[in-house]
């Protein structure tokens, strides 16, 4: 509640929150965005590959020229201005920077950025789910060892489900099921670039002159995209993934305590269309909800006092979001970690994967193209069933070449590919999971 009192208190101390942002993409520029008109927020350097996208975007919402003219991070720390750089580690190293925003939606990238930053000392911000999926909670334990804050993004789904999931249980409720609305219906998960905009409505050339990325449009509508947030969810919250993945019901606001009645304490994403297609009735397509329960007469009597919504029995009541604003929303987390050393969730335990599951049949030889490509999908499992399966983690399985063949709607494992296991995700990814086998046989 005393954020923006901190960040005012920061501001008038002349101490403004010094963040550096790698990656000016979409949820970048929304960031950046709100950031501008923050109290006690500077954004001193932005790091990304391509400077003239990133100055183009950085024009496209309204930031004039001369406040990312800093010629150096000297200059940037001195004026108020900010630095635009292709040079992430620079920033990284910079003494003065206290948080990264980690942004680039590549899981490799972001495992070794939050690596860095964690060695500098820096809080860090995981936009990054794809990289949090991959590694998140080995990456939120050494933040923790060495005294900084790990967090995930506020205004992304995981970390606003994880907020309503947490007041909840400090009210004293037991939540029984959370996640988030999307489109959904079964076929989606063949879908590929070339069918994407088929499924949204768009003509190829309407995708291209609205600047649409097919292969991160296709990651959303084919289930990865879920996967990855519901796995996130689960090693933040305890709650469990489906053991043969998400099972995307049908379902509107007013039918979540149904819909949820009995559950046991589960992550799922709930489709804004019936199976034939129809829309559902008061869908949750853009939000996030959690499903509770109240568990002694004198709460459910409560319940229909105050007009709480609940399933026929009166036990149980769900509490939702209809939408969420993304990168506008950022700061939250960014401030939280600086003012308050708090994460906006974060990568308890490993309990959820994303295992790469083949579109069609694959055969060796072949190439995987990773997330929202034409070859897989990411299907939310158990950590434990993806440890004793072998699966391939998506966000391992881009540039990774076949050796084995894979059956359509089968798991590609670690023995069906050729892995650089030298790499730095490789490698940190299996100790995690060497971390998590001996702790799964003491139980």
């Amino acid at each position: 509640m005393n954020l923006y009192r901190m960040l005012q208190a920061r501001a008038a101390a002349g101490r403004p929150v010094t963040v550096g942002l790698i990656g000016a993409g979409k949820f970048g520029s929304m960031f950046l965005a709100a950031a501008r008109r923050s109290t006690g927020l500077h954004i001193a350097g932005i790091a990304d590959l391509a400077l003239p996208r990133a100055r183009a975007a950085l024009a496209r919402i309204g930031w004039p020229e001369a406040a990312y003219a800093a010629p150096d991070l000297d200059a940037a720390h001195r004026g108020g201005a900010t630095l635009l750089t292709e040079n992430a580690m620079a920033l990284i190293a910079d003494p003065r920077i206290e948080v990264i925003v980690e942004c680039t939606g590549h899981p490799a990238a972001g495992i070794h950025h939050a690596l860095a930053a964690i060695a500098h000392g820096k809080h860090v911000v995981m936009v990054n789910v794809e990289a949090d999926v991959l590694a998140g909670p080995l990456l939120a334990a050494r933040a923790e060892a060495a005294g900084t804050v790990y967090s995930m993004a506020y205004g992304d789904q995981p970390a606003l489900v994880c907020e309503i999931v947490d007041t909840l249980r400090a009210e004293g409720f037991r939540v029984v099921a959370a996640g988030k609305g999307t489109k959904y219906l079964p076929h989606y998960h063949a879908s590929t670039p070339a069918t994407v905009w088929g499924h949204y409505g768009l003509s190829e050339e309407q995708a291209r002159v609205g600047g649409m990325n097919p292969q991160m449009f296709n990651s959303f509508l084919d289930g990865t995209k879920s996967g990855i947030e519901m796995a996130a969810i689960a090693n933040a919250t305890g709650l469990a993934p489906p053991e043969d993945g998400l099972a995307f019901p049908p379902c509107g606001t007013q039918d979540l305590p149904r819909v949820f009645a009995g559950a046991t304490g589960r992550v799922e994403v709930i489709s804004s269309l019936e199976r034939d297609g129809r829309p559902v009735a008061g869908d949750l397509r853009w939000g996030v909800y959690a499903v509770f329960e109240g568990e002694t007469d004198y709460i459910r009597r409560c319940f229909a006092e105050y007009g709480v919504a609940t399933d026929p029995s009166g036990r149980y009541a769900a509490l939702w979001r209809p939408y969420h604003f993304i990168g506008l929303e950022l700061g939250i987390s960014v401030a939280s970690a600086a003012l308050r050393r708090e994460p906006t969730g974060r990568s308890e335990a490993w309990r959820g994967d994303v295992a790469a599951t083949a579109k069609r049949d694959l055969v060796p030889g072949e190439v995987l193209d990773g997330e929202g490509g034409g070859m897989v999908w990411g299907k939310c499992i158990p950590a434990e069933r993806s440890l004793a399966v072998g699966a391939l983690p998506i966000g391992l399985a881009h540039g990774v070449p076949l050796t084995r063949p894979v059956r359509a709607g089968g798991f590609v494992t670690y023995a069906d590919v050729a892995l650089d296991e030298a790499s730095e995700a490789v490698r940190i990814r299996r100790a995690m999971e060497q971390a998590a086998r001996p702790a799964r046989a003491a139980e």
